[in-house]
């Protein structure tokens, strides 16, 4: 079953509770009364996992101001929506661009139910950060909304820089960010942290970790961004094979 199935099936009364657990109630037609954060089936993981993206991307959204249509087609692309399924999304997207509440407790409470694997938070920030930069730029407003993210879920500045790296080229682009490494590391310590990446974030185990298999595009993506920067690396260092 897909996961919109699964969220909108009888899988969304999960005991996920808070800001998420009451989106996935407001979509399923009834409201997750624990407010405990219990979740730890995979499939609990997935639904808790995509739902938080879109009630970030719906903040990141309403901080930007306005919505683009290339924007559209990206939260398309990063979802993998099938046909029927539009209005649940747009149900969840429009719940959380109203609410009141800050973007902060969704970022908390998606912080506690992943802290014990640091990757699922990565594989967040890689999601909005590909809706932020779909029509071609990343805005002051959304730069800061995904720094203030990032920064929730205990990311150092460094690390936020290498996901921003990963996503957004620009004049401070710098290929030893995308690999969270010193210019000055020696040849083996890139070739380590290069292979700790691509060990980390090869699709088979950006599902096997709990992520939405409609979300593996992102991990290619993401993939190839780190191989770029590893060859641009590679042919500024003739020691480095």
């Amino acid at each position: 079953m897909s996961i919109w199935g699964k969220l909108t099936g009888a899988a969304a009364g999960l005991a996920v509770g808070g800001p998420i657990g009451a989106l996935i109630g407001g979509v399923a037609g009834h409201l997750a009364i624990d407010h405990g954060i219990v979740s730890h089936s995979n499939h609990d993981k997935q639904v808790a996992f995509t739902v938080g993206v879109i009630a970030l991307g719906a903040k990141m959204a309403k901080a930007d101001g306005v919505v683009t249509q290339d924007e559209i087609e990206a939260f398309k692309e990063v979802f993998k929506i099938p046909k029927g399924e539009e209005q649940n999304v747009a149900r969840i997207f429009n719940l959380a661009k109203q609410d009141v509440g800050g973007f902060e407790m969704y970022a908390r409470q998606l912080d506690r139910l992943f802290h014990k694997d640091r990757h699922l938070l990565t594989d967040v920030m890689d999601g909005l950060f590909h809706i932020a930069v779909a029509d071609g730029r990343l805005l002051p407003s959304e730069d800061k909304f995904l720094s203030e993210v990032a920064k929730e879920f205990g990311f150092s500045s460094a690390e936020y820089m290498s996901i921003r790296s990963r996503h957004w080229r620009c004049e401070l682009y710098d290929p030893f960010n995308v690999l969270n490494v010193s210019p000055l590391a020696s040849d083996g310590e890139l070739k380590a942290a290069y292979h700790k990446l691509v060990a980390e974030n090869h699709p088979d185990r950006f599902v096997a970790r709990g992520v939405p298999k409609e979300f593996v595009e992102i991990a290619t993506k993401k993939l190839a961004a780190i191989n770029a920067a590893y060859e641009e690396i590679r042919h500024s260092r003739p020691t480095l094979h």
